[in-house]
């Protein structure tokens, strides 16, 4: 079986920052301690990594990718391999969408982190005129760094850009001094939390999914209803099923299977794969199902039969 290697993207525009920030962390001693990796340039912009800056810079391999069609599975195999890599970093074209690294990643490379740097006084002009490929960067990062913020610039209208697609993602402010201020405007779920029952839009369901999880006390005694792909599972308890959707995070092979543990008296009798419309008291408790540790499992009070949505597949934002 072959070693995982993990992968560090940078994603970005040309002249976002992507190539200093990718400086930054190949010069710090805490990421830096002596692991063999390979970086992959897709993009060639203004300034250049200068090895000679690396602590154990001999271990660092840099590749460059100029076109699109170069970036396939035996090339980043044959490179990896070449490079004795135990990582991988990806500096990533702006203009190339993520599905296409998707399909290019070798089977034993594993995305460990997303970042985004982004040129805080062009961004709005990307997103205006690039929509697509904006929408295709902020969806899949953990992080979004607006460097070169000023005071002149628009906060808000960054921030409301960044949410109306990832609401999970943190997003930095970096001065023209080199001086860091998180984001901490709140925003408001697209669910009233306070209602009776809290009624989720098929939309909206990975919203539900990210806030339950991360936050089941927020939860602890409410009523939820929502739609539902059900999942029933030989190794769940008889009166035990999942009722979740498929989500992507990053790109189409990233879509995998999320959902809630219900407990229902008449769980036998729902369709494997069935959808359904799942109404259940959330309770904040400790199960084994949840590895001891606490997390939200649903009460259901009533189950009918539902449609499938008109888009199956949920996104986390």
């Amino acid at each position: 079986m072959e070693k995982t290697i993990p992968v560090y993207l940078f994603l970005g525009f040309l002249d976002s920052g992507k190539t200093h920030f990718m400086q930054e962390n190949l010069c710090d001693r805490e990421f830096m301690s002596g692991e063999k990796t390979l970086v992959v340039l897709c993009e060639e912009g203004e300034e250049e990594l200068d090895p000679s800056q690396y602590k154990g810079g001999k271990n660092v391999t840099i590749v460059t990718v100029s076109e699109k069609e170069q970036l396939t599975e035996q090339f980043l195999s044959e490179a990896a391999k070449k490079a004795k890599a135990e990582r991988v970093m990806i500096e990533y074209n702006g203009m190339w969408l993520l599905n296409d690294l998707g399909q290019a990643l070798p089977k034993n490379w594993q995305i460990f982190q997303i970042m985004m740097t982004a040129d805080a006084a062009t961004f709005d002009m990307y997103n205006s005129n690039m929509r697509q490929l904006v929408y295709d960067k902020i969806s899949a990062t953990e992080v979004v760094f607006f460097n070169r913020y000023d005071d002149s610039i628009d906060k808000m209208k960054l921030h409301t850009i960044v949410r109306a697609i990832n609401r999970r993602a943190n997003i930095l402010y970096e001065y023209k001094d080199g001086s860091v201020e998180p984001d901490n405007i709140v925003d408001p779920l697209p669910f009233d939390i306070n209602a009776p029952v809290i009624e989720v839009k098929d939309e909206d369901f990975g919203l539900l999914y990210l806030d339950a999880m991360d936050k089941p006390q927020q939860y602890d005694g409410k009523t939820v209803k929502f739609k539902a792909l059900v999942a029933r599972n030989p190794k769940l308890p008889k009166d035990t099923f999942v009722g979740g959707r498929f989500a992507m995070t990053c790109c189409v092979e990233d879509i995998r299977y999320v959902g809630f543990l219900c407990r229902w008296s008449k769980a036998s009798t729902l369709a494997n794969k069935g959808w359904y419309t799942v109404t259940a008291e959330v309770r904040a408790q400790r199960d084994p199902l949840f590895g001891g540790e606490l997390g939200p499992m649903f009460l259901v009070k009533d189950v009918s039969n539902a449609k499938p949505p008109a888009e199956e597949t949920v996104y986390f934002s």
